[in-house]
């Protein structure tokens, strides 16, 4: 399991953000090593894939999102960024860049540090909540769904509406109870003190 998650000497102010990069297809570790060179803080996520040859099996590493890299500076300050030979655009919200929610970005670095077989999977944004109570990705919170025999654990990018799923024991989890803040707006969550591991929206993950 690949990923740099590290800061260069370029010295980062409290205000900056972290941003997804597009990038060419196949240019996602080109641009990272670029960008590191460049003193900038990087992150792109990766997972190993086992290919079949006619003679062999090779296991190569991968971007968990590809096509993108996350990197972290100042937005009004990106004219080194977008002249990178292989970036394309600064994700956002049309034409105006839009940082990435750190505690997504935070969720995708707990996993790979994790040291855990993880993989991309169709966008999930609905479904039964649950943290993660303890073995290596205790605290983490993601959307369960039972696929092929097994539960996994979905974690989003929502700006990317792009996902990677785990596989989970569902004896590790426990449900979040969602509630809503009517004064911010803001999303918060509660442990339930009981538990049925049922999917409140149908998925499925090819």
């Amino acid at each position: 399991m690949g990923s740099t998650y590290e800061r260069g000497s370029l010295e980062i102010r409290m205000s900056d953000y972290w941003y997804a990069l597009h990038v060419k297809p196949r240019f996602e570790k080109y641009v990272t090593t670029q960008l590191g060179s460049k003193g900038y803080e990087t992150f792109l996520p990766t997972y190993v894939s086992k290919r079949k040859w006619s003679d062999r099996v090779k296991s190569i590493s991968l971007p968990l999102f590809p096509s993108y890299v996350f990197c972290r500076f100042d937005i009004h300050s990106r004219l080194p960024i977008v002249i990178t030979p292989g970036v394309m655009a600064v994700l956002g919200a049309g034409k105006i860049p839009a940082p990435i929610d750190e505690s997504e970005l935070s969720a995708i670095h707990h996993i790979t540090e994790a040291q855990v077989r993880a993989e991309p999977c169709p966008y999930l944004a609905v479904g039964e909540v649950v943290r993660v109570e303890s073995g290596p990705l205790e605290g983490l919170v993601g959307i369960v769904l039972r696929t092929k025999g097994s539960d996994r654990l979905v974690v989003s990018v929502s700006l990317l509406m792009r996902s990677v799923s785990v596989e989970i024991d569902r004896s590790l989890v426990k449900p979040v109870r969602e509630r809503t803040d009517g004064r911010t707006g803001k999303v918060l969550a509660q442990l339930d003190d009981k538990f049925e591991l049922v999917p409140t929206a149908p998925g499925r993950l090819s």
